[in-house]
């Protein structure tokens, strides 16, 4: 596909129905767009775990991460004259990316406010996908409320982060191939931020796959999603974690319906643990994972229980400058006491 070319727009249903179904519907819009990534076990990781690990590699996507899916998901679904006023949403990182690619394929306007002090290469990233950028606020909780502000003014669909349901049924489309492909498994861990990509595990797994447990992993520096999860409630937290793609410092509804009644369990880590991760992505799978990416892999590691066969989800490859720098200062040769071992 060119960049000319334009996505197919989704029929009514898939806007409005939120369930496995409706995640089929999606994966005829996003596989038209994206092929399906691989998935497969690298003998080292495979070692170093004690157990067998599928690894699917999302990395790989245009824009490096799984959120395209999403954004690819969404412009499918506006409806005409949302498709013509164009969408705002408030970003840093892989959500905008997401939104601008799939924008640029969907003749579909797209605009992202970020905050004051957002990374200038990611910044420059969505502006050579197309979009237009704001610059506005020193934290993202002020971003959104900008971009909320421009959507009235201007007319603009608002794009959530987290509570869209064609995002999460987008995201979704990643599970579903993983089911299908490894129909065995016993664990899947989904990293999370907003919860969408969990969410999403969840649909596709009560239905193709009901004894595989889905465990979801954060960052214990940005922990809002699971202490929504634990408490029942909606919760905010500051979040204090180097991750750029964990770090969300607030539960979202919509994902959260989900995870409550369906995450078999959720364990947080360190951003150190996380980086080793990133390490071991590195040295032992021969990918080039962002935190947010070897999140999964980092929760499989603090995992006791760990059995196999398993999935990790190398969300993105997106990896910033600290985390670049990391791998090296990393020691995650096989044989050592550095590794992730329990």
């Amino acid at each position: 596909m060119t960049a000319t070319d334009t996505l197919p727009q989704a029929p009514a249903t898939t806007r409005t129905i939120f369930d496995f179904d409706a995640v089929l519907r999606t994966y005829e819009a996003v596989s038209w767009a994206l092929p399906e990534t691989p998935a497969w076990s690298y003998p080292l990781l495979n070692a170093e775990a004690g157990v067998e690990v599928v690894v699917k590699h999302e990395n790989i996507q245009p824009t490096g991460a799984f959120k395209v899916r999403g954004g690819v998901a969404l412009m499918a679904a506006l409806s005409p004259e949302e498709r013509r006023r164009g969408v705002v949403t408030a970003s840093t990182g892989n959500h905008a990316q997401s939104l601008a690619w799939a924008g640029a394929r969907s003749e579909v306007p797209v605009t992202v406010v970020v905050p004051v002090g957002a990374p200038a290469r990611k910044v420059a990233a969505v502006r050579a996908l197309g979009a237009r950028v704001v610059v506005e606020g020193e934290t993202m909780c002020e971003s959104l409320a900008h971009a909320e502000a421009l959507s009235l003014a201007e007319g603009m669909r608002m794009v959530s982060p987290g509570d869209e349901p064609a995002i999460v049924l987008g995201h979704a489309t990643v599970y579903l191939e993983l089911f299908r492909r490894h129909p065995g498994l016993r664990a899947v861990y989904a990293p999370v931020g907003s919860g969408s990509g969990a969410a999403g595990a969840c649909l596709v797994r009560d239905v193709l796959a009901p004894e595989c447990r889905v465990i979801g992993v954060q960052s214990s520096a940005a922990p809002a999603a699971h202490r929504a999860w634990t408490s029942g409630e909606p919760t905010t937290v500051h979040s204090r974690t180097r991750v750029a793609g964990l770090a969300v410092g607030a539960s979202f509804a919509l994902t959260q319906s989900v995870l409550g009644r369906s995450l078999n369990d959720f364990i947080l880590v360190d951003d150190d643990a996380i980086q080793r991760a990133v390490g071991l992505m590195s040295t032992h799978a021969h990918t080039l994972a962002e935190g947010a990416g070897a999140a999964s892999l980092a929760g499989l590691m603090a995992d006791p229980a760990r059995q196999g066969p398993c999935a990790i989800v190398c969300t993105g490859g997106n990896a910033d400058d600290h985390e670049l720098a990391g791998i090296s200062a990393t020691d995650t040769t096989v044989g050592t006491d550095a590794t992730l071992n329990c």
